[in-house]
Order: C-alpha cells, then sequence, then structure tokens
C-alpha cells in the first residue's frame, strides 16, 4: 500500500486531535446539562408540592375538602403530564386515581424524590407528610411530573452536538490539510530543487534561503553531504587515473620488451634477461594489486582482529633489521626513543613501520639519522618517524596520506615507490582505530601514526 504523505498524516492528526477535544467539550457539556434539567426537574416538583401543600393546609375540615379537589383539578387541566395524589387514611381526605398511584413501580418513597415507571413511562415523583390540622388527619401529598420533555431536550442537544462535532471535526481535517500543505510548501520546493540536481554538474547545491530554520539545517546538511559526495567522487576520478597511470607503466615495458624480445632471434640468455625484466615489473604489477586489495578491504571497515601485546619498541627494531640492506645502501641510521606496550596486530604494524621507513630513506638528506620516537599515553599511543630533509609545505602535509600523491612528482615512476606507502600506513592506524599525522618544521619532517585500540602501558 502506497504510503499517505506527510499533508495527510498532520490532516488526520487534526482531525483525531479535534475528535478528541470535541468528545471531551461534548461529554462535559452532556453532563451539565443533565444535571441542569435534573435540577429543573426537581425544582418543579419541589414548586408543585409546595402549592399542594398551601392548599392542604388551608382545608382543617371536610366540608371545605371539595375545595381542595377543585383547586387540584383546576391545576391539572390541560396538563398531561403532572399528577397530584392525596393519601390519608380517612377517604374523605384523598385525591387522585388509586389505579393511577398503584401503576407506579416501584412505589414513590415514603419522602423525597424517586423515579417510577407508568404504563410503559418514565415518572418521577415527590412525596411529602402533612401533619394534621383539627378535623384534617395527617396526610401524604405526592406529585408526579412525566420527565419525557426533559428528556426530548436532552436528546435534541446530544443529536445536534454530535452533528456539530462531525462537522467540526471534517472542518479541522479540511483546514490542516490546507495549513498542512501550506506549511510544507518550502518542502515541496526543496524537492523540487533535488530532482533538478544532475551528476554532470556536481558543484549544483540547494538554496538555503528563504527557507524555515528545520529546513535551513537540513538543506545546509545536504549540501555538506553533496561537498563530501562531490569530493569522493572527483578522489575517485583521481584514484582511476592514478591506477591507470601506474598499471600502465609496468604493462607498457612488459609489451615494450617483450616486442623487441620477439622482433628478431635471441639467444637463450638474452630470452631469459628479458624475462628477469619482465620478472620485475609483474612484481611491481603484484604489489601494486596487493596494496589495492589491501586498502579496499580497509575501506569496508575490515579491522585488527589477531592483536597481541607487544613491546612497540622491539617490533620497530624487527623491522629496522628487515631494512637494513636499504639502511647501509642509504648510509642512514635509525635511533628508537621510548617504548609502549600495547596490542597490535604484528604484521600490520610492521608493514606501517616499513613504509614509514622507506618513505623517510627516500626522501631524507644523505646520510641523515632517522629518528622514531614512541609515546604511549591514556588515550593511545604515537609513533613518529622524523628525518632531516626539504620542508613539506602545509598545504602538500594535508595530503601525503593520499593514494598515489607524492611531494615530489619527479621520482613518482622509480620501482622502489608506487605512490601507496603512506595510504597503507593510515589504513593501518584506522584498522587500530587510530589516526595518522604529519609535520615539517625546522627543517625536520615527521610522519607517524596512532594507536587507540588496545592497552597501553
Amino acid at each position: 500500500m502506497k504510503p499517505r504523505s506527510i499533508a495527510w498524516r498532520l490532516s488526520a492528526m487534526f482531525a483525531a486531535v479535534a475528535l478528541l477535544i470535541f468528545a471531551l467539550v461534548g461529554v462535559a457539556l452532556q453532563r451539565v446539562l443533565q444535571n441542569e434539567l435534573d435540577r429543573q426537574q426537581r425544582n418543579e416538583l419541589q414548586t408543585k408540592a409546595h402549592f399542594g401543600e398551601q392548599l392542604i393546609e388551608h382545608c382543617n375540615s371536610a366540608d371545605k375538602w371539595h375545595f381542595v379537589q377543585a383547586r387540584f383539578d383546576a391545576l391539572l387541566a390541560g396538563d398531561d403530564d403532572t399528577r397530584f395524589w392525596v393519601l390519608s387514611d380517612d377517604p374523605r381526605f384523598t385525591y387522585g386515581a388509586s389505579a393511577a398511584l398503584a401503576a407506579l413501580q416501584p412505589a414513590p418513597a415514603a419522602e423525597g424524590f424517586s423515579d417510577s415507571a407508568r404504563a410503559q413511562r418514565s415518572t418521577r415523583s415527590f412525596a411529602r407528610h402533612i401533619a394534621a390540622d383539627e378535623q384534617r388527619p395527617a396526610v401524604k401529598l405526592i406529585v408526579a411530573i412525566d420527565p419525557s420533555p426533559y428528556w426530548h431536550t436532552q436528546r435534541t442537544f446530544v443529536l445536534a452536538l454530535v452533528v456539530l462535532s462531525a462537522l467540526g471535526v471534517a472542518l479541522s481535517a479540511l483546514l490542516g490539510l490546507w495549513v498542512a500543505r501550506l506549511g510544507l510548501a518550502p518542502l515541496a520546493r526543496l524537492s523540487r530543487e533535488a530532482q533538478r540536481l544532475s551528476p554532470r554538474q556536481l558543484s549544483q547545491r540547494l538554496q538555503l534561503s528563504p527557507l524555515p530554520p528545520e529546513l535551513s539545517e537540513l538543506s545546509r546538511s545536504f549540501n555538506g553531504a553533496l561537498d563530501r559526495l562531490e569530493n569522493a567522487y572527483l578522489q575517485l576520478q583521481a584514484f582511476n587515473a592514478d591506477v591507470a597511470h601506474e598499471l600502465r607503466t609496468p604493462l607498457t615495458n612488459l609489451i615494450g620488451q617483450t616486442e623487441v624480445a620477439l622482433a628478431k632471434p635471441r639467444s637463450a640468455d638474452d630470452f631469459a634477461e628479458v624475462l628477469h625484466s619482465n620478472l620485475e615489473e609483474l612484481d611491481r604489477l603484484r604489489g601494486i594489486i596487493n596494496d589495492m586489495l589491501f586498502l579496499a578491504r580497509a575501506d569496508q571497515g575490515e579491522r585488527a582482529e589477531r592483536r597481541e601485546l607487544r613491546s612497540l619498541a622491539a617490533e620497530v627494531g624487527k623491522a629496522i633489521e628487515f631494512m637494513d640492506v636499504v639502511l647501509d645502501e642509504a648510509g642512514m641510521r635509525v635511533r628508537i626513543a621510548g617504548d609502549a606496550h600495547c596490542s597490535i596486530e604484528t604484521a600490520l604494524f610492521r608493514r606501517a613501520i616499513t613504509n614509514l621507513l622507506q618513505n623517510a630513506v627516500q626522501y631524507a638528506t644523505a646520510d641523515a639519522e632517522i629518528t622514531v620516537t614512541i609515546v604511549g599515553g591514556a588515550t593511545g599511543t604515537s609513533i613518529a618517524v622524523a628525518n632531516p630533509g626539504a620542508p613539506v609545505p602545509e598545504h602538500e602535509l594535508a595530503r601525503v596520506f593520499e593514494r598515489f600523491y607524492r611531494v615530489d612528482p619527479s621520482r613518482g615512476n622509480d620501482g622502489a615507490n608506487h605512490g601507496l606507502g603512506l595510504a597503507i600506513v593510515k589504513a593501518v592506524a584506522q584498522m587500530h582505530g587510530g589516526a595518522v599525522f604529519s609535520e615539517s618544521r625546522d627543517g625536520i619532517n615527521t610522519f607517524g601514526f596512532t594507536v587507540n585500540e588496545g592497552a597501553a602501558y
């Protein structure tokens, strides 16, 4: 089923709220009217009873009783909703048909108000005892009225209230729909603007004004997402171009050397030399592909799972031993400062350190000393590799950990480097819950990363 729009939902909520309000007000008004009608019935009974009581009190002999009966008859003339009964042990001082009184079920109370039924009609009565006076004995006066007119008034009121409430709810729903659509008009305009966004124009953004504050914040967040998407798209384009460039160079070398080798007859030694050269290019291709696969796994959120508590200085020392030949050829030495014990995945950690050392060897001045500083803390441990070298501009420092980015493009095509070393360092840091950092100050370039997951001592 197609979901309802926000305007219809708001209209339904307006109608529900209006229905609740009308229902509560209607019940309250019905109770007030019912109490008021009940009070009027009681007042009417008491008034008529008081009138009958005065007639009876002014009659103290049997000779005058016919005047009382005549006055009761005159009072009831044309009034079918009222009945009087006077009950006495002396039959001379009575009034009203006994059969009609006997039809009241249940019988009227001895004193006060009571409700009965007579001939399938409800009756409300009021009874009062009147004391004896001279010849007149004590009598019981009963006044009964038919409450049907009052109930008819109440039913008419309830019916009118229900009809008006239904109209009010319907009107509230329609007005609510109109108000909701009017209030959501900026959102509809924003939606139309979003539909006009084209992937061919990545710089398009939503207009922030004139919009309500809530939608302005939403538009600002959406534009921020578009900014990040544009940056990611541009980075992806650059990454694809760099990948094509990096793969094209060894492939071109492979094709060229193979074509040259096949251009004329060659000896076995010549073919062996060509195969050795091709093997180097293939090994370079394999390195690029493996590094790209590793970065892809890191982008998918892979974490360092095979972690062990290790001395970071000892792990850095093993990485230095692995690079002894490279360091000796460059005439450089490495000094380790500080130590910390952390839970790390040793293979990943050594790979990151090796890449940092290779970067330092590549860009450090001749016969330089490389310093690896390890600083542990309560929130994590940082590993920084510093080497003297040419200053790196500030805008370059922010990009050195990007894939295939080189500060010195002229040195980008040597076989020892394909521009993914520092990107792998960043991936290793993220897999350990850390981050990377860089600094160039006073002729010293520092690149490093932090390890935040695991205990530090």
